[in-house]
């Protein structure tokens, strides 16, 4: 077996398929040790055992031996049985195909009475299989030839244990159909194995260990292959060396621990975001960068990741996946992240909402999350972790990996510390941010908040860095360049535009009911003024914004009929996300960019809509919320407006639409030129190397009580 060259792109799926008895279980108890810790900080590798046992001596195994971890899926019974280890249940439809034709137990023990060498296994649990003792003596060609005439095959394993199967059944196969199933590249699955009923594992063209204390005839019989090492270590230790030689042991300098991949799953292949500004971007541009020596662990959520290799969607960029299933993520994300914590940074602690069944899921999330993130990470490295999602990281690495510089972002608004303590959890919360070295934000006014909540705790605080995120203006004003020109009504009516996702934050419905009582109380503007809201939904199975999606629709709907005339409506709601190209058009398209927040980390949005009309020099206006944090850099160069005060919001509106042509190119002007952050992965470097400033010594004095 060799393993790739340094820098050689391997997929994210890993998938170490392992026989029990001599091979996992085999070795000396250090080296079964090093084994089951490796694989427990290692989620993204998909454990299977492939063993003779059946499912019920494989179920005593994992509650009577510490040392054994956790499968992911269990093919037993020599290949016979294929079982979901998460629920425990058989998966029938590969296992109606490996025991078709199988005669049954009592016909197979009814024709081979005639042997009296064979000895039946009594007590031994067995499904879709016979097994019985059987010195070597007495392998006979009548016993083989008796098992043929019943339809079956047979498989004998350390000059001792004969095993009548299906014909069809072998552990090879049902790794063949499992692997089938899920989309496994044969590149990315391991074999181990020690004995001859392992030898079908080794016939599949993935790679292969076959460990020191094997049968010989099972070394003899391996197909000879480059992609197959002959180990001279015994059992667990062979198959660390396995899993060291593929690379998929590989520890990085630097490691981004982010809730989402920067690329999803859709429509059989991996897609990278359409729009070169945010995040996800942001850190795909740094992170590319070898000298960097960075991985990005992220969630994928699903029972196993999908079949194609994602560095290849992203030029380059490592990634390492950690398995979730949807019910714990659904916990997660749907429930506390959305519903306890989020309506705490966007500052309405009257919407947070207590979830103590689904707490446990953040819990796990996290610690899972800092199980992964340490698996990667030199000695000595550097963890950037991003934004709520990740609070308790800190705690949980920290205890674990106390060599390492953690830092984490905040790319949302930090609140002020009586809102913070409103969080059911806050004192766990605080106690885990309070073992960063170095935390992040958007904003002054944000990093102070932080500070305040973290003066009262014991020992040293985090340091804290101000670094605004902004957008990649090259991209943005190139493309702007490429899209056709909007065509200037010569009616004098005009576009006002919002891009936002749904969420009461964002303060839709404050701009609906603005729009109804500018209308009403400038009969001029009706029919020359249209709002154009892009709008699209959250992710399914997120229930936090239902009832601002309703009261948003019947707004809309409610004005739409009150002023709509034929050919003309006040509200264009565009519900759906559009590609980046499509965003940009309605950026040109607009007299107005309209920005509500009632609290926003930076919001790019805006800056997107100033470098885009500034590209063409196309006039335009910046209606922005005194809250984003776009509005602390840009100041009264936008037309600053308050959410909170919806007369505000009216006269704001108003004041807009009277610009002339001359007043708002200059305006453009003005905004533009106040667009002065660096470059997003100027950006992201600069905030690497704030991290890894000299880390001192956090959580000495433990978590409060």
């Amino acid at each position: 077996m060799k393993g790739p060259p340094v820098g050689e792109k391997t997929g994210s799926a890993r998938v170490l398929v392992t026989d029990l008895d001599g091979t996992l279980l085999g070795g000396d108890g250090h080296d079964r040790r090093r084994l089951r810790d490796v694989l427990n900080r290692h989620p993204d590798i998909t454990v299977v055992f492939a063993t003779g046992r059946s499912l019920a001596s494989v179920q005593a195994l994992l509650r009577d031996d510490p040392l054994v971890p956790s499968p992911r899926w269990i093919i037993a019974d020599v290949g016979a049985s294929v079982i979901d280890a998460i629920r425990m249940v058989h998966l029938e439809d590969i296992q109606g195909k490996l025991r078709a034709g199988w005669p049954g137990a009592h016909r197979v023990r009814a024709a081979l009475q005639q042997f009296p060498q064979l000895v039946y296994q009594e007590g031994v649990p067995q499904e879709g299989r016979c097994s019985f003792y059987l010195n070597p003596e007495g392998l006979s060609d009548d016993l083989k030839a008796t098992v043929r005439a019943l339809g079956c095959s047979w498989s004998y394993a350390s000059g001792r244990y004969f095993d009548v199967l299906p014909a069809r059944a072998s552990k090879g196969r049902a790794l063949r159909l499992l692997g089938r199933r899920l989309g496994w590249p044969r590149q990315a699955m391991l074999v181990a194995g020690d004995s001859l009923n392992d030898l079908s594992l080794f016939s599949q063209g993935t790679h292969a260990v076959v460990v020191a204390n094997a049968q010989p005839a099972l070394a003899a019989g391996v197909p000879p292959s480059k992609q197959v090492h002959h180990s001279a270590l015994d059992g667990a230790a062979a198959v660390l060396e396995g899993m060291e030689r593929l690379g998929w042991l590989v520890r990085r300098s630097v490691v981004v621990g982010y809730h989402r991949p920067p690329v999803r799953w859709l429509d059989g292949g991996w897609r990278p975001p359409s729009s070169p500004n945010g995040i996800l971007p942001t850190l795909q541009a740094a992170l590319t960068d070898e000298r960097l020596d960075a991985v990005w662990a992220a969630a994928y959520i699903g029972e196993a990741p999908p079949p194609a290799e994602p560095m290849t969607a992203v030029d380059g960029l490592p990634l390492s996946l950690l398995p979730l299933h949807a019910e714990r993520w659904a916990g997660y994300f749907h429930r506390v992240c959305k519903e306890t914590l989020w309506p705490a940074l966007m500052s309405q602690p009257g919407l947070i909402q207590d979830r103590p069944a689904h707490w446990a899921d953040y819990e796990e999330v996290n610690a899972a999350f800092a199980r992964h993130i340490g698996s990667l990470a030199a000695q000595g490295g550097t963890v950037w972790l991003h934004d709520y999602n990740l609070w308790l990281v800190p705690a949980v690495l920290r205890a674990q990996r106390p060599d390492l510089a953690i830092g984490l972002f905040h790319h949302t608004p930090f609140p002020q510390p009586d809102v913070f303590s409103r969080i059911p959890a806050a004192g766990q919360l605080l106690d885990s941010l309070a073992c960063l070295d170095w935390a992040g934000f958007h904003t002054a006014d944000c990093a102070d908040n932080f500070r305040r909540l973290l003066a009262g705790t014991a020992g040293p605080t985090p340091r804290v860095g101000v670094h605004p995120l902004g957008i990649d203006r090259h991209a943005v004003a190139d493309l702007a360049r490429t899209r056709p020109q909007p065509r200037q009504g010569k009616d004098g009516s005009q576009l006002v535009l919002s891009v936002e996702r749904l969420d009461y934050a964002k303060a839709p419905v404050h701009k609906i009911r603005a729009l109804d009582a500018l209308l009403a109380g400038s009969p001029r503007l009706r029919g020359r003024v249209r709002y154009r809201l892009v709008c699209p939904p959250p992710e399914a199975g997120i229930r936090a914004y239902d009832s601002t999606r309703s009261e948003l629709e019947s707004a809309i709907n409610r004005i739409n009929h009150r002023w709509g005339t034929h050919g003309w409506e006040p509200v264009d709601y565009i519900p759906r996300n559009l590609d980046f190209p499509e965003v940009v058009d309605h950026y040109l398209a607009a007299d107005v960019f309209w920005v509500t927040s009632l609290a926003d980390g930076m919001n790019l949005t805006a800056q997107e809509y100033i470098t885009a009309c500034h590209a063409i020099n196309r006039p335009g206006v910046l209606i922005l919320s005194r809250h984003a944090g776009v509005a602390q850099h840009l100041g009264t160069a936008a037309l600053l407006t308050d959410p909170l005060r919806p007369q505000d919001l009216v006269d704001t509106l108003r004041a807009a639409l009277a610009m002339t042509v001359h007043e708002r190119a200059a305006h453009i002007t003005r905004l533009e030129s106040r667009l002065n952050t660096p470059p997003p992965a100027e950006w992201a470097h600069t905030v690497i190397a704030a991290i890894r400033g000299l880390p001192s010594q956090r959580c000495n004095w433990g978590w409060r009580g």
